[in-house]
């Protein structure tokens, strides 16, 4: 058994006279001395805003895309500190107008404090113009007192994330109040080892722009190969369609037979070396439904489908170990393709390794090669083209949720390049995942030499962070 010993007067000391036990427990308390109470976040805050919307409406379709509307920024486009601006969906103009405040600008912190208050990142200098950010996350600047780069990271290393889990209150929708916010402790540290955790914080996420570059160049080489190297969706107002086509299809929408969603499918089954149906290139199995009255806050990994990127899969939701055991069957393998149905449908994620225990939600899709005609990387490439979203598009059905039927995923054409071509897009693909995996560990060195220096000297932190470097970079 844990306790914590308080004195009233603590207690009182404290933002909300906080009573609970999170808020006293053991570990948390030893957090904050081990830190130390020098310095507090909102000694370092110069601005910060946090925005309350009401009835804002989230788009996510091409016709938003044209028209250039402001781009919106949640908690799930985040995979700390990187934003991923591709996957976010729109507002109207209206909203823009409305909420300046929410208007992301180049160099802020992105802050999660509403949620699972995990995330954090820095807009970067190349970011869009007109973004506007979520309710769940807190945007703001620092003054001279610290540097972003190191602040960023300390608020994602183990004693940044346990003073933020500390304050957390509602249990129902996990909340941290500003004023509260502003009571983290900051470690004073000296400014050539912020300076250091900077420059690897710039290194790591140069890797990432390399990596979308060469990412970009491979999605140019499948367009191209179609001759759809300039294609762009166009939403038309007015066409004609016959019956026959609307019995085939057993659907009298207008928007599915938008002739845009023709263009690419006539462009696929034109392709000089041959198409097929995604059912006879892969087999499709359904997952497991979880309600979310089984989630943990550690366990089994639970995959939902806004744990899903092109790129990754993180981390938010668990199950028990007894639960995992009576779905076992749904545990993905090493070689499997993830693809979403729900909610965002036509995400794809290629297990090229060793998946460990997971479970996939009922919104995802484990596929599985049974040809040698294509290979995997290739596969999941097309899969998360504009090839395939545009088919997508034209599916979906449900007036919350969007769902794409396993039957239409099925039915979903996939080009066949030359086998010469796949392996010049699997290569470029694999060398895109090896620079974001070396990013990735750039940043857990960052954490971890932080969480050093807090716990040993600034010295020991320097050598860490330069040896581990020095091995990633070989």
């Amino acid at each position: 058994m844990q306790f914590s010993i308080a004195n009233l007067s603590e207690v009182q000391s404290q933002i909300n006279a906080r009573l609970d036990a999170d808020y006293w427990h053991p570990e948390a308390i030893e957090i904050a001395k081990t830190v130390g109470q020098e310095m507090i976040l909102g000694s370092c805050i110069k601005e910060g805003y946090r925005v309350v919307y009401e009835n804002t409406e989230i788009l996510r379709t091409n016709e938003a895309e044209q028209m250039n509307l402001p781009k919106f920024i949640q908690a799930a486009d985040i995979s700390s500190p990187i934003i991923n601006i591709e996957n976010a969906g729109y507002v109207c103009q209206e909203d823009w107008q409305q909420y300046p405040k929410g208007r992301i600008q180049k160099g802020e912190i992105l802050l999660e404090v509403k949620g699972d208050v995990k995330k954090v990142a820095i807009v970067p200098d190349d970011f869009p113009d007109k973004v506007l950010v979520s309710g769940t996350l807190y945007k703001f600047n620092v003054n001279e007192k610290i540097n972003k780069y190191f602040l960023a990271i300390y608020l994602s290393c183990a004693y940044g994330q346990g003073l933020k889990d500390r304050l957390v209150s509602n249990i129902a929708t996990p909340f941290i109040s500003k004023s509260e916010l502003y009571t983290i402790p900051v470690p004073c540290l000296d400014k050539w080892i912020q300076s250091e955790i900077e420059k690897t914080y710039v290194l790591a996420i140069n890797k990432q722009k390399i990596s979308q570059n060469i990412y970009t160049q491979a999605q140019t080489l499948l367009l191209s190969e179609l001759g759809l190297t300039d294609w762009q969706p166009k939403h038309r107002l007015t066409f004609v369609t016959n019956y026959s086509e609307m019995e085939q299809a057993e659907r009298i929408d207008a928007d599915y037979f938008q002739p845009k969603y023709e263009e690419i499918v006539k462009a696929i089954k034109n392709c000089s070396s041959g198409w097929d149906m995604l059912m006879n290139l892969s087999t499709i199995k359904k997952c497991v439904e979880v309600g979310s009255q089984e989630y943990l806050n550690e366990g089994i990994p639970f995959v939902r489908v806004s744990n899903l990127s092109p790129f990754e899969i993180t981390e938010e939701k668990y199950i028990s170990e007894a639960l995992y055991a009576e779905v076992m069957q749904h545990q993905p393998e090493q070689g499997e393709i993830l693809l979403s149905k729900d909610g965002t449908p036509g995400i794809a994620y290629y297990l090229r390794e060793h998946p460990g225990k997971m479970i996939p939600s009922g919104g995802v899709l484990r596929l599985k090669s049974k040809t040698d005609r294509i290979n995997n990387e290739y596969l999941t490439l097309v899969l998360n083209s504009i090839l395939t979203k545009e088919q997508t598009n034209r599916d979906v059905g449900g007036s919350l949720i969007p769902h794409w039927r396993p039957d239409q995923v099925k039915a979903t054409v996939i080009p066949i390049l030359p086998e010469e071509k796949q392996i010049q897009i699997q290569h470029k693909v694999i060398e895109s995942f090896n620079l974001r995996k070396q990013s990735k560990r750039l940043l857990e060195c960052a954490r971890r030499a932080v969480e050093i220096a807090i716990e040993q000297d600034e010295q020991t932190a320097i050598d860490y962070l330069e040896n581990r470097t020095t091995e990633i970079e070989r």
